[in-house]
């Protein structure tokens, strides 16, 4: 079967409402196949590339591409906006899909709810809930950590649209001293990985739209402290401030979420 053996032009969708039929943008050609074992050097790696805004409008390639962070992509929300069954983070596969000349960003979109809706048989609704979280905002001493040199021959190309960065996060139950270090750390990745230290969502209020070298050692777990030699390790919260520069202010929001009623892990034929 050809990997664009699954041809589908705009679907036309009735609207009960109106009794008014509209037509609701979808890709061309679509192609959905399970994820391989995981390639020897490269781990559970995934990647999306493709689409409107990208250096590749008309094609998307998705590997090794979960169903929780597929959800995410086409509904545009942030991972602690979805709520929904543990096996959507580890069931995977491999996307293309032909997308039509032309098409916007939001097009693109519901296209994706479309494919989810119509292979995957994904039905789900939203509901307005409070959520106890932190917002990451620049302490009042400024920043200490340096922004990442930019070599204009290593920019990355164009990969368009992007799901919310994978979490970070200890084993569960775990306590004691971690290390974070990086290059080329945006706060988008940054909140993320704090995120999932704390297990707790985190809104970005830095305002920084650079990216930084990043260097943090932290104790994360609820028990007593821990002390490397003589001196302790400090808190998370503590550490984000003395070493970043940055700082965790609690809060609660009112947010939309997503909640999954109904999805199947086998999407229908190609």
């Amino acid at each position: 079967m050809s990997p664009f053996s699954c041809r589908a032009a705009l679907a036309v969708v009735a609207i009960v409402s109106s009794g008014v039929a509209y037509a609701q943008p979808s890709f061309e050609v679509a192609s959905i196949k399970p994820s391989g074992p995981p390639v020897t050097g490269r781990g559970g790696a995934s990647f999306v590339r493709g689409g409107p805004g990208s250096s590749d409008p008309t094609l998307v390639t998705m590997e090794n591409f979960d169903l929780f962070r597929l959800v995410c992509l086409a509904y545009g929300v942030k991972r602690y906006q979805l709520s929904a069954p543990d096996w959507l983070t580890t069931t995977r596969f491999n996307i293309t899909a032909r997308v039509a000349a032309g098409a916007t960003t939001d097009e693109y979109r519901l296209m994706l709810q479309n494919l989810l809706a119509d292979r995957f048989k994904l039905v789900l609704h939203r509901e307005r809930k409070e959520l106890q979280m932190y917002e990451l905002v620049v302490g009042k001493n400024g920043l200490k950590m340096k922004e990442s040199a930019v070599d204009p021959a290593a920019m990355p190309v164009n990969n368009g649209l992007q799901p919310p960065p994978l979490r970070g996060g200890p084993p569960p139950g775990y306590h004691g001293p971690f290390n974070l270090t990086g290059t080329g750390i945006s706060m988008e990745r940054l909140v993320a990985l704090l995120s999932g230290e704390i297990d707790v969502p985190i809104t970005d209020g830095t305002g920084l739209k650079g990216e930084y070298d990043i260097t943090l050692h932290a104790l994360v777990g609820s028990n007593p402290p821990v002390s490397e030699g003589s001196d302790p390790v400090p808190s998370l919260f503590d550490a984000v401030q003395s070493q970043l520069g940055l700082k965790l202010v609690p809060k609660k929001d009112m947010i939309d979420i997503l909640i999954v009623d109904r999805m199947e892990k086998t999407p229908t034929d190609n």
